[in-house]
């Protein structure tokens, strides 16, 4: 720490000779410590499944379609959230420009129709995202092919041009045989297409994999001919056993394809919350283990994603199904200390009673969780629809802003210290920075100290400058300091660059 205080004394003196403005003593720099911006995961989902929260309904002008998305990020932003989880592919299509899958139904109301006047969707959530300083995550689901809420299947459809690696279902639902090499071969293709030419932060994956009963009517998955296949060929692993490695086959090689071509771009996944029944003990529910033959606890012990999001939405008192008894049981999960964000339902309307669960379930997530605290909140329309528990949040645990916590294990290096150069404007200083590397840099923290008192504000990579007012809301605490840190892609936060006044 002492070797840090005096580069940090250093950093000012240069800033402040520079600018002939005189600096604080190193024993009073050192009395007086900056803190460290809060780290808080704060996600939600955008579904466009359904047009459940984006766009309002199909077939929107390509105006109307992004005055919803800006709408939506700014929220997210002013909110103090720093993160989106957009749906870009709910059934085998679409919401970006793709030579794999057609143009979704949910944008035009026809699959396969580009948006008119043409744009890329994903192309723009992307790019509006980071200018607000929210990461982007996309969201795909990797075995769906056709949804009901899209009506009858068209003829893009993969449906019809990989008849060989889909069934149907008895609710009108067409899966992907996730057992077929055709569909691990494709899926993965999709979520590589997008990595590679998009500037996407993060790629995420729900809880459907081999669906629900309720989808095909309560019977058994309708996948004959490739369990027979599979026993022809010697295997030996039970009915059950083999489909579960067909999905951690499919897990493993998706994160491991990532981190060969974007290290940076996080993997997380959002399983149904219970892993089995009376796991840990007193715990009721579904076995996801043995319906949807998901070993979500597998993939979080073999590390095989950055981040882990348990669909919590159960209640703290609901004691089948406690939010913190389930929470604390993924953490001891954890050994490997990958992020554990869990899934938070907001949904339950906007009243004094909901925004008093979700800020006790957000405060129970900073207890169990501490390194690495976060949630994601199913969906950003309960939110936006009510603006008490929206409001409530804002002014009770989202009152700061925060910074995505860093993936270590993905990297630990901290980019350089910004180089910082202020000057006086009447009542305002204007504070401005410079980086050797800026492309590496994803945000900017600028602390600033009027006497005693130090607060901070989190800026996107494209701020250079900000305005301080001289002295504080009393008219007569004067501002001394300012420290601005770079942030890169994974959460890295650099040395300071300090003016001293």
């Amino acid at each position: 720490m002492i070797k840090q205080t005096v580069l940090w004394v250093l950093l000012g003196v240069c800033s402040s000779v520079c600018n002939a403005r005189a600096f604080i003593p190193m024993d009073s720099l050192a009395r007086v410590e900056a803190p460290r911006a809060m780290r808080e995961f704060r996600a939600a989902w955008v579904a466009t499944v359904a047009n459940i929260n984006w766009p309002s309904k199909p077939g929107l002008s390509t105006a109307d379609q992004q005055s919803e998305a800006r709408a939506l990020l700014d929220f997210l932003a002013g909110h103090h959230f720093n993160a989106v989880i957009f749906q870009v592919r709910p059934q085998a299509d679409a919401l970006y420009d793709s030579k794999l899958e057609p143009w979704s139904y949910y944008l035009t109301g026809k699959q396969g129709a580009a948006p008119n006047p043409y744009y890329d969707p994903l192309a723009f959530w992307v790019d509006e995202a980071h200018k607000r300083g929210l990461e982007l995550h996309v969201w795909l689901n990797p075995y769906r092919a056709h949804h009901v809420a899209a009506g009858k299947v068209e003829l893009p459809s993969l449906v019809n041009k990989m008849p060989e690696s889909v069934v149907k279902l008895k609710e009108g639902y067409w899966w992907f045989d996730p057992a077929k090499k055709t569909t691990q071969d494709h899926s993965a293709e999709v979520v590589m297409d997008i990595v590679k030419r998009y500037d996407i932060d993060g790629v995420h994956f729900d809880d459907y994999f081999y669906p629900y009963e309720s989808y095909n009517g309560g019977a058994d998955f309708p996948d004959d001919d490739s369990w027979r296949a599979y026993q022809q060929t010697g295997g030996t692993l039970s009915r059950g056993d083999w489909r579960r490695s067909q999905v951690n086959q499919f897990i493993e090689r998706v994160y491991r394809e990532i981190k060969a071509t974007k290290k940076h771009v996080k993997f997380g996944l959002s399983p149904f919350g219970i892993w089995r029944p009376g796991y840990p003990s007193g715990i009721e529910g579904m076995d996801q283990y043995d319906k949807l033959y998901a070993d979500a606890r597998l993939w979080l012990n073999k590390g095989w994603i950055d981040y882990f999001t348990p669909q919590l939405y159960w209640p703290i008192s609901q004691i089948p199904q406690s939010f913190p008894v389930l929470l604390g049981w993924w953490q001891q999960e954890n050994t490997l200390g990958r992020h554990l964000w869990p899934g938070m339902n907001v949904g339950r309307g906007g009243d004094e009673a909901n925004l008093k669960e979700v800020t006790n379930q957000i405060m129970v997530t900073r207890g169990i969780v501490p390194v690495s605290k976060g949630a994601v909140h199913w969906s950003i329309s309960s939110l936006t629809r009510n603006p008490l528990v929206a409001q409530g949040l804002l002014e009770g645990p989202y009152k700061q802003e925060a910074l995505v916590p860093a993936s270590p294990w993905l990297g630990n290096e901290a980019p350089d210290a910004p180089m910082v150069i202020q000057e006086k404007q009447g009542r305002e200083v204007e504070v401005s920075w410079s980086h050797t590397q800026p492309d590496s840099v994803f945000k900017w923290v600028v602390y600033y100290r009027h006497g005693h008192r130090w607060d901070y504000i989190i800026l996107p990579h494209e701020a250079r400058m900000l305005k301080l007012a001289t002295y504080a809301a009393d008219g007569e605490t004067k501002l001394v300091e300012v420290r601005v840190t770079a942030v890169d892609r994974l959460g890295n936060e650099s040395l300071p660059g300090i003016v001293v006044f």
